[in-house]
């Protein structure tokens, strides 16, 4: 019987075996020739296609830098444009290999699927008015209408805030962003919530930028990262180191213009990092310069945020929670080694 038993054990085993034994995501992007990226159609400094249609934003960047790690080349990639409400679906349909689109983790998120490789930007909650109402604080919206995007964690943070400090409020929801933003500009609500940081690249887009004011209050916390199918490890892996590849290049000060002076460094860290020596891309079934590639595409994370989000760019973003953890943020990379 115990003969048995291990026989049915090891039949099972290949059957498991042979259920993950097709290609795997890596080896069908390689097969298409391209990665295919969800994002934002509609973000700026996030995920925005410019007037020559090229796509670009701070979301946009860790999608090239994929496709740089595994094919050298950064503009393989297709961009699937992606509303909020949407997005779970489309990754559970093996339509998009990743989805970078301005997404918060959250446990309801994870455990239906989209399996969170990591954070890209710490972000939070915030309201825009018009100054003409003479408003200083979320808390004196009382009875205020409130546009928001539907089937996003803001929808749910602005109920769960108005309910917390016993005020009332109209919701005025609408499918997309543009939709939300439109209704706001044209004057059908009192005030427009989203992240933070879309609020500032919203504000661009208003007929008169100047007439309005983000209000100071944060009523949540929002991770906002990468999120994958959880059926391939490696696939989680790739998406996940490629950030910290970002973050680890910033903080050895690796730049897009110095990376190939920096192949002769003899900082140790450098050179892992660099695929000057270790084995460190084929455990992740991609080449040892995996991580020079991505520098040399799109440079590192504080190059991007610079100029997707940053001081040098329109939306004029501090660093804030974003700066690296050695220069009080959050954002934290474990060692290549």
């Amino acid at each position: 019987m115990e003969n048995l038993y291990a026989a049915l054990a090891g039949a099972a085993l290949v059957c498991l075996a042979g259920a993950g034994a097709g290609a795997g995501t890596l080896d069908q992007i390689k097969q298409r020739g391209a990665l295919s990226c969800g994002s934002n159609p509609g973000l700026a400094g996030f995920g925005l296609p410019d007037v020559k249609g090229v796509w670009k934003g701070l979301d946009v960047d860790e999608c090239r830098a994929l496709a740089a790690a595994i094919f050298n080349d950064p503009n393989k990639v297709k961009f699937v444009p992606i509303n909020a409400k949407d997005r779970p679906t489309i990754l559970a349909s093996g339509e998009i290999d990743v989805l970078i689109r301005n997404t918060t983790w959250t446990l309801s998120r994870e455990t239906g699927g989209m399996f969170f490789t990591g954070v890209n930007y710490y972000d939070g909650q915030g309201f825009i008015v018009r100054k003409k109402l003479n408003i200083a604080s979320a808390k004196q919206l009382d009875g205020a209408s409130v546009c928001v995007q539907q089937g996003t964690t803001t929808e749910l943070n602005l109920a769960d805030y108005f309910r917390a400090n016993n005020l009332k409020f109209e919701p005025v929801v609408f499918a997309t962003d543009d939709e939300t933003v439109k209704a706001y500009d044209t004057g059908r609500c009192d005030a427009y919530t989203t992240d933070a940081s879309g609020l500032y690249a919203e504000r661009l887009k208003l007929a008169a930028p100047d007439d309005n004011m983000v209000l100071p209050e944060i009523i949540s916390k929002e991770p906002l990262g990468p999120s994958v199918r959880k059926d391939d490890i490696q696939w989680f892996q790739i998406v996940q180191w490629t950030h910290y590849a970002l973050l680890t290049a910033e903080e050895l000060g690796v730049t897009q213009a110095n990376v190939d002076e920096k192949l002769k460094s003899e900082n140790p860290d450098i050179r892992r990092l660099l695929g000057v020596e270790g084995d460190f891309g084929k455990g992740l079934g991609l080449t040892n310069d995996w991580a020079y590639r991505i520098i040399k595409a799109v440079g590192n994370y504080g190059e991007s945020f610079e100029r997707n989000v940053g001081e040098g760019s329109p939306i004029k973003i501090k660093r804030g929670l974003n700066a690296l953890w050695s220069r009080g943020g959050l954002q934290y990379a474990p060692p290549i080694r």
